[in-house]
């Protein structure tokens, strides 16, 4: 569980980091909001861990999932490694520590 609340965090981190990129680089206000409330619920996700398990992970699990199907099709759409590409790799990553932590119990 400790493991997938470290990648959580980090996730979270690079989530709030890379809204704050896309709104200095490119003005995107809906950058900055969405990368600030994901990230920020990653964060929560991974603090509910280990105490709230469940609503830890689902939490977790969802915002991964959310984040997959937004920038997965995009990357597949445009090729472009940032953000696109990046935030597929992590997401997919959040799916999977999200089900493996789940499994592991």
């Amino acid at each position: 569980m400790e493991a997938a609340k470290i990648y959580f965090i980090v996730f979270g981190v690079l989530t709030i980091a890379g809204g704050i990129l896309g709104y200095v680089k490119a003005g995107s206000v809906a950058s900055i909001i969405a990368g600030s409330i994901t990230g920020v619920l990653l964060l929560v996700a991974a603090f509910l861990l280990p105490e709230h398990r469940a609503i830890g992970l689902a939490t977790a699990f969802i915002v991964s999932l959310l984040l997959a199907a937004q920038f997965i099709p995009k990357f597949l759409r445009t090729g472009r490694v940032m953000p696109a590409g990046m935030m597929s790799i992590l997401s997919a990553i959040g799916i999977i520590a999200a089900i493996v932590a789940w499994i592991k119990k």
